[in-house]
């Protein structure tokens, strides 16, 4: 996982806009909009990529204060260079930081690569306060089959074509349906995260349940 995200690192804020027609941006508004968060707020930016939710987060805060955590350093550099002083290289089911650190956790695309999703939830709960948040965004299997079939088909075909052109490898953003196919729905997450410790649970849908943005508060 490493070693791919290292590699697609300087193209990923791009086709991230391109495999999302560009709304990837506007949910990630929305996740920290609906957040809620207090005037100094301490973030967790958990499989951070290059930043997103981190700057989104410090511009609707400017007082907030967030730290970005990723498993890929290359991903890291360019969050640095794009102004977070406070990025970790870090696996999401081991986290170095002290329970109750956070009072919010934002994870953009990251459910899917975690190697065991229960354990990174747990974990996230742990250096959560009580009261505190966690947000969200992923691609979800799609609990219409039918759909689910004609969603993952388009999403490799894109895949392909972007990983050619940009990479000189088809297979290089195939990845994305091939995770999605052995990933969860939206609504089988919100089950997971209300068994572990959270509740006030909040989704909403996108692209028939091709992508899903929960917000969950720590009991």
């Amino acid at each position: 996982m490493r070693e791919m995200f290292s590699a697609i690192a300087p193209k990923y804020d791009f086709i991230t806009r391109v495999i999302s027609y560009g709304m990837d941006r506007r949910w990630k508004r929305l996740g920290v909009k609906r957040a809620a968060l207090p005037e100094n707020a301490m973030v967790l930016d958990l499989a951070s990529g290059t930043g997103d939710f981190s700057r989104l987060v410090l511009e609707h805060l400017p007082g907030a204060r967030s730290v970005a955590v990723d498993l890929t350093e290359g991903m890291l550099r360019l969050a640095r260079a794009h102004g977070l002083n406070e990025a970790v290289c870090a696996d999401a089911t081991v986290l170095p930081f002290a329970d109750a650190s956070f009072d919010c956790v934002f994870i953009g695309y990251g459910l899917r690569n975690f190697p065991c999703l229960g354990t990174a939830v747990r974990e996230i709960e742990r250096v959560t306060k009580p009261g505190g948040m966690m947000v969200a965004l992923d691609f979800f299997l799609p609990r219409n089959k039918m759909f689910s079939e004609l969603y993952l088909g388009f999403l490799y075909a894109q895949g392909a074509f972007w990983g050619a052109l940009l990479h000189g490898s088809p297979r290089t953003y195939t990845y994305i349906p091939r995770s999605i196919r052995s990933f969860v729905s939206v609504a089988d997450f919100s089950v997971l995260v209300q068994n572990m410790g959270y509740d006030r649970l909040d989704a909403r849908e996108f692209i028939f349940g091709g992508i899903g943005l929960h917000w969950a508060v720590k009991r």
